[in-house]
């Protein structure tokens, strides 16, 4: 047993639903859409975001069980992040995604696009029959952060002026906005108070972040076997992100190397040297730290039970993930 599953023992069996439920959702007619939307589904992650809507759909229903709409939620949750995983791997020409290769590098960039743009409007179509418009609000605004941000990340590239603050902010758009929402939107659904769904949307906010900075110090310290993608392959890019950021104001060689968008031979591998050898982990460590703990002071008003707990103990997992 994994260490997520452990984490995510409360909700295992509705995680075991939802996985089954998948792929019955995306039951396209065009046999090759349907062939790639259930390669996507077949690849175990760790299904991080329904697990917590779930969490947060137990946690504010206590004694109570879960409505079909929860269930919904988190399958459209889903949906929507594995949508945007296609359209990224498609932008950054991955050839691999948790090991095994990407839907466009089995087919063609042609069916990746149609089976990303797909599974946005099967979300919106199962998102619209919830009847809740606050809830249709905010997912709807994911799908246009999800957006914003490849945009954003598209306009910076090899940009060594990007600040910390804007590299945030598109973290919050590619990541921590859908985890944040569907946060909100599931405590929406059980009928909270207006304070204790904004809550909610705090707790994803900060995760969501933590969580983002954490896979970009992973892609500078991790093997490409545990990262399931090349390993630095977000500097290859020109994705600069926290270490980078943090190492550029220490290294005056390192913006000389980006600037020239790494392009002479031993650029990147010096680059990735220079960023080792400076506090830029250490400091990237430290932001996420500091995420995860404001994650955790949003989930006081909650019931004490054992869904929160595993709320509280997602943030130890997702700092843990470091070491």
């Amino acid at each position: 047993m994994t260490t997520s599953t452990l984490l995510f023992s409360p909700v295992e069996a509705d995680l075991k639903l939802l996985t089954d439920n998948l792929k019955q959702l995306v039951g396209a007619r065009h046999p090759i859409l349907y062939a790639a939307a259930e390669h996507l589904f077949r690849v175990q992650g760790k299904r991080v975001r329904p697990a917590i809507v779930f969490l947060i759909s137990r946690t504010t229903m206590p004694n109570q069980e879960i409505s079909p709409k929860h269930r919904r939620l988190a399958e459209i949750t889903e949906m929507i992040h594995t949508a945007s995983l296609v359209h990224d791997d498609v932008v950054d020409e991955s050839e691999i995604r948790r090991g095994v290769p990407t839907v466009h590098s089995l087919f063609t960039n042609r069916v990746a696009v149609l089976a990303g743009d797909f599974l946005f409007a099967q979300s919106s179509w199962y998102l619209a029959n919830l009847d809740n418009l606050e809830v249709v609000k905010l997912l709807s605004e994911v799908i246009m952060d999800l957006a914003e941000g490849e945009i954003q990340q598209g306009l910076h590239k090899f940009d060594t002026d990007l600040s910390i603050d804007a590299y945030l902010e598109k973290s919050y758009y590619k990541t921590a906005s859908l985890i944040a929402n569907s946060s909100k939107a599931a405590a929406t659904l059980s009928g909270v108070s207006p304070e204790l769904a904004q809550d909610m949307y705090y707790y994803g906010r900060y995760v969501g972040l933590a969580f983002q900075i954490v896979d970009d110090i992973l892609d500078f310290t991790s093997v490409t076997e545990s990262l399931g993608k090349p390993a630095c392959s977000d500097l290859k890019s020109g994705h600069l992100t926290a270490p980078t950021l943090y190492a550029l104001a220490e290294k005056p060689t390192l913006e000389k190397l980006i600037e020239r968008e790494l392009a002479q031979d031993g650029d990147l591998e010096e680059a990735i040297q220079l960023i080792k050898d400076s506090h830029g982990i250490e400091k990237s460590q430290e932001l996420a730290t500091k995420y995860a703990k404001m994650g955790v002071e949003h989930l006081q008003s909650l019931p004490d039970c054992d869904s929160r707990q595993a709320l509280i103990n997602l943030t130890d997992y997702v700092l843990s993930r470091l070491y």
